[in-house]
């Protein structure tokens, strides 16, 4: 399943095309999918295919392809503090970005069948969490994963507010699913060829939307052992120790802080537009700003002409005079430039006189301002050589603001620079490496 839009050269190229495809839709869902390299989920040999939008299966291994990850994290309409359960965990790579934005008060729980596949899991979370500068940027929801088969989960077990079922559910067992999510969840599950979303309205009400046709693997039916049903547990609800809650606490508060020597809002952009300003690059330099003014001149004087032009058609032509010939103050114009015909004094209304006095002063008006920008040019043309060098520096300036910097976790640098004893410091960053 996949293809629905073309690859992409890494992965922040492989979102781009989801956007413009219109299957990520909301600034949440782009952040989560931009902070998580999908190749990382890749076994290193297979790297190469990890931005087609195309499932991949390796073994047990197996990830869906990035467009049916985006319709599933859109239709989940996820926030922070949810509690979400996935069925069929697989590689924890939909898990780890729904930990992104479940933040660290949500609860993020996943079952998966095959046991090599949970280990796999785990071991690409550490990745994450010690390697990752993402994992700085954001106040994550670290996923726990449970072996099992999802359909052993016994009844009457605890509901969750988003449930995601990454396997083909028979209509049989679309009850059961149900019954997973406390009033106001949210079901998104693949049902009769169709990614599905089931919204919990009421105690036994339900809302259901289809929206995209799929193709997944059936669930695998539970096996009985010793005649028995097996059961499968949940992970455990954590209760956060006073220590964690601290460290979250410090975490975020250092996160949103401004920097100690940030210049104040909007400095840094105001000095970026007048360093090409200087630099003769930008759209309010000094001759930019020439040339807009003798436009807005130019274009209220024909502006007001043709408003009299206006008043003028609107007037009853003249009565024919003594040699029954009518008066005629015929005008046409092209570009806001009038011609008139010629017309006499004795024949021409008072109206017409008007129009031809107002013609001749805006064509001077103009020509007089043409002039002095053809002089301002011819000045600025000779001071650009003076003005070279002392624009220099602004021009460096502004180069070097706009290039492109080294990205720098600035989460980190400041748990560093904290006076604290260096096993504290650890701690708050999660023992993580540079």
């Amino acid at each position: 399943m996949g293809g629905a839009v073309s690859a992409g050269e890494d992965n922040d190229d492989l979102i781009d095309n989801l956007k413009e495809a219109y299957y990520i839709r909301s600034e949440l869902v782009e952040r989560a999918f931009r902070a998580i390299d999908r190749a990382d989920y890749y076994l290193d040999e297979y790297r190469d295919n990890a931005y087609k939008d195309l499932a991949w299966r390796h073994g047990n291994i197996h990830l869906s392809a990035p467009c049916i990850y985006s319709e599933v994290m859109e239709a989940l309409d996820l926030h922070p503090g949810l509690s979400f359960l996935n069925l069929g965990s697989g590689t924890g790579y939909l898990s780890t970005m729904v930990g992104l934005i479940l933040g660290p008060f949500g609860v993020n729980h996943g079952i998966e069948l095959h046991a090599d596949v949970m280990e796999y899991a785990y071991q690409k979370l550490e990745r994450f969490i010690k390697t990752c500068d993402s994992f700085d940027r954001f106040e994550f929801c670290e996923p726990s994963f449970v072996v099992g088969n999802c359909l052993d989960i016994p009844p009457h077990s605890r509901q969750y507010d988003r449930v995601y079922c990454g396997a083909g559910v028979q209509k049989e067992h679309e009850d059961y699913m149900k019954n997973l999510l406390k009033l106001g969840g949210v079901l998104v599950m693949p049902l009769e060829e169709k990614l599905t979303k089931i919204t919990r309205t009421g105690t036994n009400s339900w809302e259901t939307k289809k929206i995209i046709s799929v193709s997944f693997a059936p669930l695998v039916q539970p096996k009985p052992s010793n005649g028995r049903p097996r059961t499968v547990p949940l992970p455990q609800y954590e209760v956060r120790s006073l220590q964690e809650l601290s460290r979250f606490c410090i975490r975020h508060a250092l996160r949103v802080s401004p920097a100690p020597h940030s210049s104040p809002r909007g400095r840094a952009a105001f000095g970026v537009s007048r360093g090409l300003a200087v630099a003769g690059l930008h759209k309010y330099g000094s001759r930019f700003k020439r040339r807009r003014v003798h436009r807005r001149h130019c274009n209220a004087l024909v502006l007001a002409t043709r408003q009299v032009v206006a008043s003028t058609h609107s007037i009853v032509p003249t009565p024919p005079d003594g040699n029954n010939n009518q008066g005629v103050g015929a005008v046409s114009g092209v570009g806001g430039v009038l011609e008139e015909e010629e017309v006499s004094g004795e024949r021409g209304t008072s109206g017409e006189r008007a129009v031809v006095r107002n013609q001749r002063r805006g064509r001077r008006v103009c020509r007089s301002l043409e002039e002095e920008e053809e002089e301002e040019e011819e000045e600025g043309g000779e001071g650009d050589e003076e003005e070279a060098v002392g624009e220099t520096e602004e021009e460096r300036e502004t180069l070097e603001l706009l290039r492109p910097q080294p990205s720098v976790n600035l989460l980190r640098e400041r748990i560093l620079a904290l006076p604290l004893p260096e096993p504290l410091k650890l701690y708050l960053l999660f023992y993580r490496e540079k």
